[in-house]
């Protein structure tokens, strides 16, 4: 009960050992362990936003919308707009941080669940997204031409590329790193949404367990009535989760865009649930109140080793989506069985 994040330890250990089982031995190289961390680590910065927001009593089902509408506003502001790097990505910020505002205010204002009215952006973000896509290219819903745009920025390796080249380089020279029979490093690097997902569980741990801020957090979730009254800033510290599930989104929207070099009116479809899955799966309860920022970390690694761990085996690769759904409703009867115990009802 202490530990939320021990399911998805269990659930992690078992899906290793599944695959190790099943997959080509090559997955669990270290180019292989890279191949499915990145996807994890997209997915992953998205979770720590929603399980943060779930363990403070809301939902934003909005947020994989998010990134496809940030990289409309991202790739417009610089491919249509020619706007240095560093403008846009404050830009982008700015926009999903006003919405997860806005959000937030029309949910504490009218007392409507979070789930409607996310919902509802959810839809608006999506068509927005097309809408501006088919304005800023002429017609089509996808927009190219940001990596040529970019080039040469003193910013771009935050975004995108590879972290720690020189190190790597080095250990590939002094053979402490495995390689290729070509004699090529198995990795040159460490992709940088892998850096930032492991910063932000950082971060949002310590914050969660070591100030008074994560003390807010949980009790905001698990009874706001009591949590005012002992003088908890509860409406602030809703709206500040709100605005933070909408940053890791623009965040994830500025990665997905510059690592591809464009943006598409799908882009983030259904991320969403997959980042709410993944925060559940960590122990995140549906009621609020409980759970982990580590616990979601595991979660979205479970999902990337599925996703990518897929294509090692000879399972048809739809068997993913059936993976999701039974997740999700193992991990929400796991967890009511914990809320029970917790809560001492029958």
């Amino acid at each position: 009960m202490r530990r939320p994040e021990l399911g998805a330890v269990a659930g992690l250990i078992l899906v290793t050992v599944f695959f190790m089982a099943t997959a080509d031995a090559v997955m669990f190289n270290l180019a292989g362990l890279v191949n499915f961390l990145t996807p994890a680590a997209q997915l992953g910065i998205l979770a720590l936003g929603a399980a943060l927001l779930m363990i403070g009593g809301e939902f934003d089902l909005s947020i994989g919308s998010m990134i496809a509408f940030g990289g409309l506003v991202f790739s417009a502001a610089i491919v249509v707009f020619q706007l240095p790097l560093i403008v846009a990505v404050l830009l982008t910020l700015l926009v999903a941080g006003s919405i997860g505002a806005l959000n937030a205010w029309i949910v504490l204002s009218t007392a409507l669940p979070s789930f409607i009215v996310t919902l509802a952006s959810l839809f608006i973000l999506r068509g927005l997204s097309l809408v501006g896509l088919k304005w800023a290219t002429g017609g089509s819903t996808q927009l190219r031409g940001v990596t040529e745009a970019v080039e040469g920025s003193a910013l771009l390796g935050f975004f995108s590329g590879k972290a720690f080249e020189g190190v790597f380089t080095t250990m590939g020279k002094h053979g402490l790193i495995p390689k290729f029979p070509n004699g090529e490093a198995m990795i040159t690097g460490i992709p940088v949404e892998i850096v930032w997902f492991v910063a932000l569980t950082a971060l949002a741990t310590w914050v969660l367990l070591r100030t008074p801020l994560g003390n807010w957090i949980f009790a905001s979730g698990g009874d706001p009535i009591a949590a005012k009254n002992s003088g908890v800033p509860v409406r602030n510290v809703k709206i500040g989760l709100f605005v933070l599930a909408a940053l890791c989104a623009g965040l994830v929207a500025i990665i997905t865009v510059l690592d591809s070099g464009s943006t598409d009116a799908r882009r983030g479809f259904q991320k969403e649930f997959e980042a709410i899955i993944a925060a559940v799966i960590g122990g995140c309860l549906l009621t609020g109140g409980y759970g982990s920022a580590v616990g979601a970390f595991l979660g979205s690694i479970i999902f990337g080793m599925v996703m990518i761990g897929l294509t090692y085996t000879r399972i048809d690769q739809d068997w993913y989506l059936v993976f999701l759904g039974a997740m999700l409703l193992v991990a929400v009867l796991f967890n009511n069985i914990i809320r029970k115990r917790v809560t001492g009802e029958r």
